[in-house]
Parts: C-alpha cells; structure tokens; sequence
C-alpha cells in the first residue's frame, strides 16, 4: 500500500470510529490541520505536514475522478469506501486557496439505515408530516443549513412511502448520496449535459408518480419542479433556508408567483439537527418547523397567522426539547 493510501486509510477509520459526518482539512504554509464534524461540532483531530497533505489532495482528487493539473477551480468528487464490511460513499471537494487548495470530505454511510422514528424527536411532527405525503400531486420541501438532514430526511419519507405501495419514483441527484431499491436514481452531471432541468425534463417522460430533486439551486429547477407538480406529480425536495418562514421569502426570489405557491406547495418542514443525551447514548435528531394548511397560506400572502399554536418555532421545540431532558442546558443556551 503507498503511503498516501495508508495515510487515507487510518484517516477514514479514525473518523468512521468517532462517527463523523465531515473531515476538513485546514492547510498553512508548513502543515495542515484536521478536523472531524462531530454531531454538528468541529472537533480538532490532528496535525500533518504539508507534504503528507499534498500526497492526500492528489491521492483524492485521482482516485474520486477530478482533474489533478487543474488547482484553480473549485472541484467536486465521489468514492466508494469499504471499512470492516461496511460501505461509505464519500463526497469530495477541492477549493483554491493563495498557495494551494483546502479539502473537505461529507461521509454517507451506506448501511446505515435510520427510520423515520429515530429521525425525528417529536411523535406527533412525523405524523403530521405523513398526512402530508397522502397527496398524490404537489410538492413537499425540507429546508435547512447544510448539514441539517434534509436528504437524509428525504430518503426516509421515500423509504417509508414505498413500503406501503408501488409508486414509480425517479430522483435527481448531484450526488447520489445512498443506492437504493425499487427506486430509478438518476447522477446529476453538468459537464455531460445533464443538468437538474434537463434530467427532470426526461425523467416526465418515464411516467413517475414521484420525482425526488435532490436541491432545488435556482429559479430555473424550482420553476420546473412547480411545473411537474402542476400536471399531477408529487415532487419532494430540499432548498436552503434559515427558517419555515424563510423558505417561502427564497422561493418568492427565485420567481415563483404567490398563485402557484398556493396551487402547489403541499408543506415545509425546516429542519435543526439537536444532539440528545438519553440512556447514555449520544445521537441526533430533528426538531421541525412545519408550515402547511391555513399557515402555509398566511406566510405566502405575508399576513400574520391567526393560530400560533399550530405553528411551533424552533425556539419554542428547543425549550421543549429541554424541558422534556433531551437536550443539556449547554445545547439549550448555544
């Protein structure tokens, strides 16, 4: 094994043993610190030197299928990782920097498989958010930082959806973040023409009951997406947005007229990752802000909803989450 392949190698497994979500790689003049992402906190892992650092960043950027002579672009990759029989996909990215390039690393576990249940912290969210996805048109968008479990979010609802019946489901994804089954997943390439637009454009013509967009970027997908969802499709998808309320104020700045909003626009739910401590076991789950019904109408025309208590901030979940001890006073006052 050469030495960047090792290097990698005791890399990988120490952040798979601390659970990590992410690997950043903070390179100076003589050496370049690591850090893992730790349950939504950055954590300082280790030291190498800027050699060792540049056999990495070549070592990745060759074998995730990026350009190793091109340092002046942003550049994006993936790999398949095997560790102890379990399988990894690994998203790799590459930014200029003035004397070289900083790296970064997304983990996607691929067998881990969490269940609506464990997702989500509060009971009675999930079983709204499952009224939801009775409608068989319209569309339904998680929304928060990046990070914040939107896709994982995403492939839990399709997963639960597909359970109970056979629906043809297509998704749009850059990148395909988990295989899955009984699903047509398609790889979002830009460089080869097949851009977010293009693909849902042909995945119409596959007859789908559902078209999952992995990220709508632009007023040109989310014009589409309404459009789909407009001749009878139920289209799921994620858009970055602070908040609930946040959500609708982007997709009004990306062109989408109040009329089709109101047409079409089933739900949002805005999601924040909390880490808990129960049973001495230390995972996360999401606290939601759902806008659906006569909330969701309110904040499209801009009106002050007349039912605070169908609508729960994320400020209100957070003392919730406190009050019920699921959170620590430090997670509570962060």
């Amino acid at each position: 094994m050469n030495p960047a392949a090792k290097l990698s190698n005791n890399l990988l497994n120490a952040s798979f043993i601390a659970n990590a979500s992410d690997i950043h790689f903070y390179p100076f003049q003589d050496h370049t610190d690591i850090y893992f992402r730790i349950l939504g906190k950055r954590i300082f892992h280790k030291r190498i030197r800027m050699e060792q650092y540049q056999l990495l960043l070549t070592y990745y950027k060759f074998i995730s299928g990026m350009d190793i002579g091109e340092s002046r672009k942003p550049q994006n990759g993936t790999i398949a990782h095997k560790s102890d029989s379990k399988l990894f996909s690994l998203r790799i990215s590459t930014l200029p920097l003035n004397h070289t390039e900083s790296l970064a690393i997304r983990i996607l576990p691929q067998d881990t498989t969490l269940s609506l249940e464990q997702l989500f912290l509060f009971p009675n969210q999930l079983n709204r958010i499952k009224k939801w996805i009775t409608n068989r048109a319209g569309i339904i968008l998680f929304t928060g930082p990046t990070g914040s479990g939107k896709t994982t979010a995403l492939y839990a609802l399709l997963e639960s959806i597909l359970q109970e019946k056979s629906y043809q489901t297509i998704t749009l994804e850059d990148p395909i973040e988990k295989n899955m089954e009984h699903i047509l997943q398609v790889q979002v390439n830009e460089k080869a023409g097949i851009t977010y637009q293009t693909g849902l454009k042909a995945a119409l013509r596959h007859d789908p009951d559902i078209i999952m967009v992995g990220e709508i970027r632009d007023k040109y997908t989310a014009r589409f997406a309404f459009e789909a969802s407009l001749t009878g499709h139920l289209v799921l998808s994620t858009l970055h947005a602070k908040n609930a309320a946040g959500t609708i104020h982007r997709l009004i700045d990306m062109g989408i007229e109040e009329s089709d909003l109101k047409q079409s626009l089933i739900a949002v739910a805005a999601l924040e990752l909390l880490p808990l401590q129960m049973n001495d076991v230390t995972r996360r789950a999401a606290i939601l802000e759902l806008l659906d019904g006569e909330i969701l109408k309110s904040v499209v025309e801009g009106k002050e909803h007349t039912k605070p208590e169908m609508f729960h901030s994320f400020e209100y979940l957070r003392k919730k989450a406190f009050a019920y001890g699921f959170i620590s006073e430090e997670i509570f006052n962060s």
